[in-house]
């Protein structure tokens, strides 16, 4: 919700798909979630730019294998850094700026697989596809019934802390 109202002229997009899409006579349902594409595009953007745990959990390597140019011998302990994929210039244009753009129409689907906050692949947590759902319907419900805007004309400060999950310096809610 920080990322959506520091953009005021996409966040109208999101409030709009709901009731061209849904409607007004019901609640969004969790049948609905998939069928909003810019709902959809808001949570990988935020799941990238706001990656909560900066380090994937460490795997170990059960054979002989190479990444790119790197050899990894079997028994190795590999650390996947997803901030740094998440925040890479050569895989996003401005990569810390909050850009639903990447995520819609054709090469969606390809940036969505560089978004790693579930891990990847068989090692991926099996919770992800209801994390995803979850998600959606709760941001779905609460940009379909409240209206949303910013105390004030100041962005929300979104700088991260340190930390392993990674804090906003500046709480959100927290006015200094």
């Amino acid at each position: 919700m920080t990322n959506l109202l520091n953009i005021p002229d996409k966040f109208k997009k999101a409030p709009d798909e709901i009731d061209s899409i849904i409607g007004h006579d019901r609640l969004m349902e969790e049948s609905d979630v998939s069928k909003l594409s810019y709902l959809q595009c808001i949570i990988f953007e935020t799941l990238r730019l706001s990656t909560t745990v900066p380090l994937l959990l460490p795997h170990e390597s059960s054979a002989d294998c190479t990444t790119g140019e790197y050899m990894v011998p079997c028994g190795t302990i590999v650390l996947v850094n997803a901030w740094a994929i998440h925040m890479d210039p050569e895989l996003w244009e401005d990569p810390k700026a909050f850009k639903l753009e990447p995520f819609e129409g054709g090469n969606g689907e390809k940036h969505q697989k560089l978004v790693l906050p579930f891990g990847l692949e068989r090692r991926a947590c099996p919770g992800a596809p209801l994390a995803q759902r979850v998600m959606g319907l709760t941001l779905g419900l609460l940009l379909q019934c409240f209206d949303w805007k910013r105390v004030s004309k100041e962005e929300i400060d979104m700088t991260k802390g340190k930390g392993v999950t990674m804090p906003k310096v500046v709480p959100f809610g927290i006015n200094v």
